[in-house]
């Protein structure tokens, strides 16, 4: 995530096109493949050691031993062939494999790095075809390689060449994506009484008829587009089509205009409570230090990555990069960031917050729901898995502090590696790079929130995160300028962020939420993020937290004084991105025609804030707002696709990582089910999208191309606001529930409290019409507080959840009347503030 021009270099220049004909050639350019016909002899072609050469046919063969590796284990190659800068170049071959087997043939630099001008990965028959690619080269090279890397199989085969060809003069290789219908939906699902609306592309000026069909094909409604005009983020000409009047569940529906007809989608209540735990599965694949077990994600089992084990040199013992330090550290475990193994903790630190808050939104906002089972290896213990998920990157969040507090930037290979290959088997050294004072104020706001949110599970740890955050902040202001550096890109991108006062901004506010001690407090209300507009295009993403900060001081219950101006920018942000969204064509919160890098995440987490205002307010028009921004993301766009692997008829699916790589080795998976690529990045800054994008209009700049880094990568930090949006749309039911009337207050008085405990004295009157015959009151606990000894209720308690129910004898609530009980609790470290939800019966409470 966010790489840096041309620090991947090994993917490719252009994705290859395979054709059963003769490829198109230049017959003007000169043949620059000496002796790619093979008629007497394979000079001057060269092999690996554990390779021999035969002519066979006019053809180049080889048998390739058993038990390799790596693709590059065994390889066949050409050298010196020039190349000039800005020619554009037909490469081809014909090639044959017994049995069939997938190679990899590469036009490239001859030494590190190996930059890679095309790299194709083509699937070979024993028959035999020829393969043909068009790129244009990018360098001046007078000795260039070409090579056929035929490595990385546990039984031996046969591999055979002829006719290889790279003549310059080819014209260039016009890519046109295929987007299918002009009617554009949400290809997943609308909830039957949510905002269902459809974009529709067409050349009219004038308003147009539309008809909803069943999956019988029978319309059941009907109506006319609302005319747009030209989008600026696609450059088309385009209608809106409202259909939200329709609420009867189904599925395969379609919805026909302009004599096109969408591709199908489904009306129902429970479409996303899939994706709401998909999203999350994501991230035990993504872990590294263990063994991914096939049987809890099937296709997907494989060693454990950087343990250690030959070939790899692992994470348990990690040195500096050389003259950074004199130390080494233990920094196994925690999440790969995205298609590389890299490990960052800027970039972890807003994941996990992003995870954790998710779960701390279960205990404040009045629809969120349990989160569920996420089938990991912890599932079934007394800790909510996603809660046991964020463990394994907070405790690797851990392992990266300092013994004087301060915390490494990141940690991965000495050089960038190529595609595909899975942990284990990376060969590189492993290096921790300069510890700086964003790392070190993420360590801070992500433990000082773990601190809290696991108090009531595993006391030892929640004492550990709250130690190490208060360390990390007073390192950070003792070294408040520690800047990542902006060339520290070999092998992993630089994450460097130039003006850290956001981070000291978040990691206040959540030490604050946790502690309520006023040095916090005073920093967090005279820190000018605290005041200022911080809605911008994008609310949040790894190098702008103030948004965090701000989130969970409107929705985590706090003391701050001043906290209703708090929430009420955050509705104002919310308001800011509605008015945006309702404005836009296609319905999406982001108001910009020069698309970011990872633009999908930052749609997502501007929807965040939008439902944060629903959970503030109980507005419906935010939940409706959120309802149909998700639209973008699941094919109601220019490109009329599904950015999330497995969801929707046209999806992502070929997103870059070195170990979901099935585009480049069938036997390995696609990115599993709820992963989100990257999404449209006008900058093109790759390979692969500068060859098939040149030119491309804001939401046409994307490709499902595994090489494609700018615009198709997975990461960490794009899932992480997914999964909590999903969640949030999965607890919205059919989406037509409006939240019920407040029938009942209730006043929250501590009285007194000592190191040890609290008294606390609780009313519950009765506000509605009708008498309250039984009752149960439900609140959270911010952190590891219990219920020690009660009065007048019925208590339990399940972690930070207390239920209070009633005796037999205060059964009943008269209309304008109250009930009253009390309890002593004894105290966990930290603030004890009044909590900030509670539900009578299962309805909130003023």
């Amino acid at each position: 995530m966010l790489r840096r021009i041309g620090i991947l270099a090994v993917v490719a220049l252009a994705t290859a096109c395979l054709t059963g004909a003769p490829p198109a050639t230049a017959e003007e350019g000169p043949e620059q493949i000496p002796n790619g016909t093979f008629d007497t002899t394979t000079d001057p072609w060269w092999h690996t050691a554990n390779l021999n050469f035969e002519l066979s046919d006019g053809r180049l063969c080889t048998d390739v031993p058993a038990g390799t590796t790596n693709p590059w284990d065994a390889i066949v190659g050409v050298n010196d062939i020039p190349l000039v800068k800005d020619e554009t170049y037909a490469f081809s071959f014909f090639a044959t494999a017994n049995p069939g087997k997938v190679a990899r043939a590469y036009v490239q630099l001859p030494i590190d790095p190996y930059t890679q001008y095309v790299s194709a990965a083509p699937e070979l028959s024993v028959s035999g075809n020829t393969y043909s690619y068009t790129f244009t080269s990018p360098v001046d090279l007078p000795d260039a390689q070409v090579v056929f890397q035929i490595g990385g199989s546990a039984t031996a085969w046969r591999f055979c060449v002829d006719n290889v060809s790279l003549k310059g003069g080819a014209p260039p290789e016009v890519y046109t994506p295929d987007t299918g219908p002009r009617v554009r939906v949400n290809q997943v699902a609308y909830l039957p009484k949510g905002p269902k609306n459809a974009t529709l592309v067409t050349d009219a000026a004038e308003a147009l008829p539309w008809q909803l069909k069943n999956s019988a094909g029978t319309v059941v409604s009907h109506g006319t587009t609302t005319p747009r005009g030209v989008d600026a983020s696609s450059g088309q000409n385009v209608h809106s089509i409202d259909f939200g009047t329709y609420t009867k569940a189904g599925t395969g529906y379609t919805l026909t205009a302009d004599g096109e007809t969408s591709r199908p989608f489904d009306i129902k209540p429970d479409a996303y409570a899939g994706l709401k735990l998909d999203a999350l599965k994501f991230y035990y694949t993504q872990r590294s230090g263990i063994a991914i077990d096939d049987a809890l994600r099937p296709g997907y089992g494989r060693p454990a990555g950087h343990a250690g084990v030959a070939p790899n040199k692992g994470d348990t013992n990690v040195p500096c990069q050389p003259g950074v330090c004199d130390y080494s550290l233990d920094v196994s475990g925690g999440w790969y960031d995205a298609g590389d193994h890299g490990k960052y903790v800027v970039n972890g630190g807003i994941s996990v917050a992003q995870l954790m808050s998710e779960f701390e939104r279960t205990k404040n906002a009045a629809t969120a729901k349990p989160i569920g089972s996420l089938n990991i290896p912890e599932s079934g213990d007394d800790v909510p898995d996603v809660l046991d998920e964020a463990r394994w990157e907070q405790e690797f969040l851990l392992k990266m502090q300092r013994t004087d507090g301060m915390v490494h930037h990141k940690i991965h290979d000495e050089n960038w590696t190529g595609l595909p290959l899975l942990p284990h088997l990376d060969e590189q050294k492993r290096e921790l790079h300069p510890v700086s004072t964003a790392a070190t104020l993420n360590l801070a706001a992500t433990a000082a929130q773990a601190a809290r949110i696991f108090a009531p599970y595993d006391a030892a740890f929640a004492a550990k995160n709250l130690a190490a955050a208060k360390k990390a902040w007073t390192a950070a202001k003792a070294n408040p300028n520690l800047l990542a550096s902006p060339s520290d890109g070999v092998g992993g991108g630089t994450y460097d962020d130039a003006n850290v006062s956001d981070e000291f901004y978040w990691a206040a506010a959540e030490l604050y939420i946790t502690t309520g001690d006023k040095e916090y407090k005073d920093f967090v209300l005279a820190s000018p993020h605290h005041t200022a507009d911080i809605w911008k295009t994008g609310a949040m993403d790894w190098g702008n937290v103030a948004a965090l900060g701000r989130l969970d001081l409107a929705t985590v219950p706090n003391d701050l004084p001043g906290r209703d101006a708090v929430r009420a920018s955050v509705v104002a942000g919310a308001d800011k991105y509605l008015a945006v969204l309702k404005a836009h064509p296609y319905g999406l919160p982001y108001d910009t025609t020069a698309y970011d890098w990872g633009s999908n995440s930052i749609v997502v987490n501007n929807l965040v804030v939008i439902a944060t205002a629903y959970d503030l307010t109980g507005d419906v028009k935010y939940r409706d707002g959120v309802l149909e921004g998700i639209d973008y993301i699941f094919g109601r766009n220019a490109l009329n696709q599904s950015y999330v692997t497995g969801y929707g008829e046209v999806a992502s699916k070929n997103q870059h990582t070195r170990w979901y790589a099935h585009s480049l080795d069938t036997s390995l998976p696609n990115p599993p089910r709820g992963t989100l690529a990257g999404g449209p990045n006008s900058a093109i800054q790759d390979p692969v999208a500068q060859a098939k994008l040149k030119g491309c209009v804001a939401q046409f700049c994307y490709i499902d191309d595994i090489g494609s880094w700018a615009t198709n990568e997975l990461t960490i930090n794009w899932n992480s606001p997914l999964s909590w949006i999903s969640a949030f749309v999965a607890d919205q039911g059919d989406g037509g529930v409006k939240p019920p009337a407040v029938e009942c207050k209730v006043t929250y008085t501590t009285h007194g409290s000592w190191p040890a405990g609290f008294t606390t004295q609780v009313t519950v009157e009765n506000t509605g019409k009708k008498a309250i015959d039984g009752w149960a009151l439900k609140w959270s606990f911010l952190g590891g507080q219990e219920i020690d000894h009660s009065w007048s209720a019925e208590f339990s308690q399940e972690a930070a959840t207390v239920t209070a129910a009633n005796e037999t004898w205060n059964k009943t609530i008269k209309p304008h009347q109250s009930v009253t009980f009390g309890f002593n609790g004894k105290a966990a470290p930290g603030a004890n503030p009044t909590p900030g939800l509670f539900t009578l019966n299962g309805t909130a409470c003023a």
